[in-house]
């Protein structure tokens, strides 16, 4: 029996190099501060401020040599802080010139209320009644004056009525006796209406008859006139008031 033949072993890869991690760059170190002077015993330093000042100055000058770079910026930015502002607007406008104060007006106080005393009372209810009751009477003279208004209307407006109706009455008798003294003409068609005027005396004889509005008929108007002048003395009324000298007498042939 051969051996059987061991497999080759397989290549291993080789790993990567890896990339070389630079350390970072340290700023560079400033500059040490110089050593202070040891501090000299104390009596060498009471008679050292006697004779000359502490070297503060000295001592801040290397100081501000010290300072790093990075701190050029900030004194940009100060610098640019540092600049003058232009001046605002508002401190251009003229400013307003300020406003009188008004004087205060004093305040008056009131003055106590003076209370009246009897007599003013007494004095001021008599004046109180005094035009209650001229009032009163007042309203009773209108209401009188009223009244007898209404009453002087009523008798007037009566005793109209009664003159009208008395007047009526007086025509209505001339009338009749006029209409027993005439004589009709022939052809008289309807009922036509004509209107005299009659002037009379006291006693009733008649003086003159005037046709005011004729009938339409001149032998009708004929006829009534002789008829009017026929019937003197006309009747006379019942009361003397109503005489009238001038009357005016409405005619129809067909009235009863």
């Amino acid at each position: 029996m051969k051996p059987e033949p061991k497999p080759e072993p397989k290549p291993v890869a080789k790993p990567e190099p890896k990339p070389e991690i630079k350390p970072p760059v340290k700023p560079e170190i400033p500059l040490k501060e110089e050593k202070k002077p040891k501090e000299p015993p104390k009596e060498a330093k009471i008679k050292e401020t006697l004779k000359e000042p502490k070297p503060t100055e000295a001592l801040k000058e290397p100081k501000a040599k010290e300072t790093p770079r990075k701190e050029e910026p900030k004194m940009k930015e100060q610098s640019r802080k540092e600049e003058p502002t232009p001046p605002k607007k508002e401190e251009s406008r003229q400013k307003e010139p300020p406003r009188k104060e008004e004087p205060k007006q004093k305040e008056t106080k009131p003055e106590p209320e003076r209370r009246p005393s009897f007599d003013d009372e007494l004095k001021r209810e008599q004046k109180q009644l005094q035009q209650q009751r001229a009032a009163e009477d007042r309203r009773a003279r209108a209401a009188e004056a009223d009244a007898e208004a209404r009453q002087l209307k009523q008798q007037a407006e009566q005793a109209a009525a009664e003159h009208r109706r008395g007047l009526n009455e007086y025509i209505d008798k001339v009338r009749l006796k006029i209409r027993g003294n005439i004589s009709l003409p022939p052809g008289i068609q309807g009922n036509p209406e004509a209107v005299f005027e009659v002037t009379q005396l006291p006693s009733g004889e008649v003086l003159d008859v005037k046709v005011r509005r004729s009938s339409g008929n001149p032998a009708l108007d004929a006829a009534v006139e002789r008829a009017i002048r026929k019937s003197s003395p006309l009747p006379k009324p019942a009361q003397a008031d109503l005489f009238e000298r001038i009357l005016k007498i409405p005619y129809r042939p067909r009235d009863d």
